[in-house]
Order: C-alpha cells, then structure tokens, then sequence
C-alpha cells in the first residue's frame, strides 16, 4: 500500500525523520498548502522568535571564462570571446569598497573554470582583499576548488588548506545542482561529479570550514533524483555538521544550451517546503528571491525559509540567464516585516550582528 502524505505529515510532527521513500510520496502526492504548513512549524519549532536573517553582501565573480561549458549556463564564455574577462585588482578594489560602503560585511566569490590561472593568482587574490579590507570571504565552490586541484597536481585538502591561508573563510555550496551523476552526466559533463562534490565538503568541514549547501532544481531531473539530492546533502551533514544553510533554487532556462521553461511559485514552495522537513540536521534554509521575485519569497517565510539570504548588490550568473529581480535593503526589511517577522542582518555563520532589534524600516 503507497504511503499516504497525510499520515507522512503526521509522523514529521510527532518527531520522525522523514525517509526517502516518504519525501518521494511527498513528491508526487502531497499538496502544496499541506507541506507548507508542516515546514512552517518546524521551522517555528527550530527558530522560535518571529526573525527572519539576511546578510549584505555581493556576488563577485573575477571571470566568466570557463572550460565547463554546462548546458544550463548562460553566464560562461570561452577564453577568445570578445566580452570574456577577468577581473582587474583596481575592479575588485572598486567592487568591495561599494560593498563595504553600503554595509556589506562579506562577499560571495566565484568564477569560471579558468583554463590557464594558477593557484597562486587565487591566493594573491585573497591576500590582496584581506590586505586592503577587513571583510568575510565566502568563495570558490567545490567545481573550481577540484578545478585547480587537477590543474596544480595538488590534492583537496592542500587547494583549501592554502587558500584558507591567504584567507578563504567559507566555502559556498555552488556547481550542486543535482547530486545525481546521471543528470550531471548529461548537464554539465566537463564539471567535478556529485561524489567530488560532497568529497570537497567533507575535507572543508573536517578541517574546520563552514560551507553552505545548494540545489538547483527543475530542469532534466525528476523527483526521486532530488530526494536523491537531499539525502547526500543530509547524509553527510549527519556525519560532519559542516553546512550552515541549505539554498534551493529553479533553474533559469534563458539564454542557455538547455532551454526549456522555467517553473515558478508552487513548484518551488513544494521543494523548499520537503527540503525543510527532510533536512531536520540543517538549521537554516534560505529563500531565493533572486529567481522567484520578492512576492513568492515572501510567501516562502511561510514555507520553511528562515532566511532571506543575501541584498546581493552584484548578482551575474542568474541575470545573464534572463532574470533580473532586485531588491533594495529597505525593501528587503519591509518585505520581511509585512510578513509578520522581525528583520535582522547576519554574518556568514548566522550570527546576528545588527546588535539592535530592527523595526523593518
């Protein structure tokens, strides 16, 4: 006999983890308006103050030159392309001096995989940044980090170990897309694999590194290969607790070799809402406001998210896919406060550091 979502439910709120088999009947049978209920109250139930987190920061990403070649991409170039680059150290100066002028307290930096930069223009980058500012790094996802370990001959533990040195603070969950090697296989055949993915956390959360988890969803994947997706990400949070947050987000189709449509509001609820109950071991799931607009975010605080994640005053990678949603600071505070929560700006680990208690305006 299939298992029915409403006894499912039933037994997530009386405290049972939820399986694989279960999140899958979740899936394909559960409504939407349902699981949101019951990842709204786990999340009351892991955040009992009515706060919401964000953090001011900006996406810098030091080159769009990239030898993956993912179908699913539209920001890449390749080397020769007449608006390829890589970023300037007077840009960068520019780039985080704004950042810091409008309160930002970190920024999130990635790039292509580039064929030829070697691990010492890496470390001499973030030498650089350390030198002129006092602020977080929060960079270079798993995909670059194998990248340069092949292109230097030098393992995992070595790549992070020296640009930790030079001054990486946390590693961000990108290039996850779905841990599935079937999907990547056909999506991104150039990039690390989803064992490579999870084996470049697991070193980063051995030797002390906070990292965060991603998944990008809704393109050729089907719901067995998201749960799929979820239960590597909790597997592994089971055994190191590295990851601060999780960050699901819908594939943007425009502009890139995959195509298709994109899916909007209740799919994604839907997914954010299982990711929230399934991932019981990670406190904080985010809301992406960047794909889905500021309403369905919105709607999202009521879905399990309780975080609004980053004002992103540079944002490439979804832009050049034909998304262009902004959101200014205040409007960022109002849209949290109108949802009945209390707005507070944290850092990378989720610590608050506004000090005061924020009124939303």
């Amino acid at each position: 006999m299939p298992l029915q979502p409403t006894d499912v439910l039933r037994s997530v709120l009386q405290g049972q983890r939820l399986s694989e088999e279960a999140a899958l009947a979740l899936f394909e049978r559960c409504d939407v308006l349902s699981l949101g209920g019951v990842a709204d109250e786990i999340r009351k139930r892991l955040h009992p103050e009515p706060i919401i987190s964000y953090v001011v920061d900006r996406n810098i990403n030091y080159t769009n030159i990239c030898i993956s070649r993912c179908s699913f991409c539209a920001f890449y170039r390749s080397a020769g392309a007449s608006d390829a680059y890589v970023l300037s150290r007077r840009q960068l100066f520019q780039k985080i001096k704004e950042t810091i002028g409008l309160g930002g307290t970190q920024i999130l930096l990635q790039g292509g995989l580039h064929p030829d930069l070697r691990l010492q223009f890496y470390c001499d980058m973030l030498r650089f940044i350390k030198r002129e500012f006092t602020i977080h790094i929060h960079g270079f996802s798993p995909p670059e980090i194998i990248h340069f370990a092949r292109l230097n001959s030098m393992s995992i533990a070595e790549i992070i170990s020296r640009l930790r040195a030079a001054g990486l603070d946390t590693i961000p969950g990108g290039g996850a897309e779905i841990l599935s090697e079937r999907v990547r296989s056909e999506m991104s055949p150039h990039k690390c694999s989803a064992d490579e993915w999870l084996r470049v956390m697991k070193i980063a959360h051995e030797m002390g590194m906070r990292t965060t988890a991603t998944m990008m969803f809704a393109h050729s994947e089907n719901y067995a290969e998201r749960v799929e997706h979820l239960s590597k990400i909790r597997q592994l949070q089971d055994e190191t607790k590295g990851f601060t947050a999780f960050i699901p987000w819908t594939f943007q189709p425009f502009n890139t070799r995959l195509g298709g449509m994109p899916v909007f509001g209740v799919e994604y609820l839907k997914t954010l809402a299982i990711s929230r109950i399934f991932l019981d071991n990670i406190l904080n799931i985010q809301a992406s406001w960047v794909t889905q607009g500021s309403k369905i975010a919105q709607l999202a605080l009521r879905f399990g998210a309780n975080d609004l994640g980053s004002t992103m005053i540079e944002e490439n990678v979804v832009r050049a896919a034909g998304v262009s949603y902004r959101m200014s600071l205040s409007e960022m505070k109002g849209l949290i406060a109108d949802a009945g929560f209390q707005p507070r700006q944290r850092d990378c680990y989720y610590n608050f550091i506004d000090g005061v208690s924020e009124k939303g305006n």
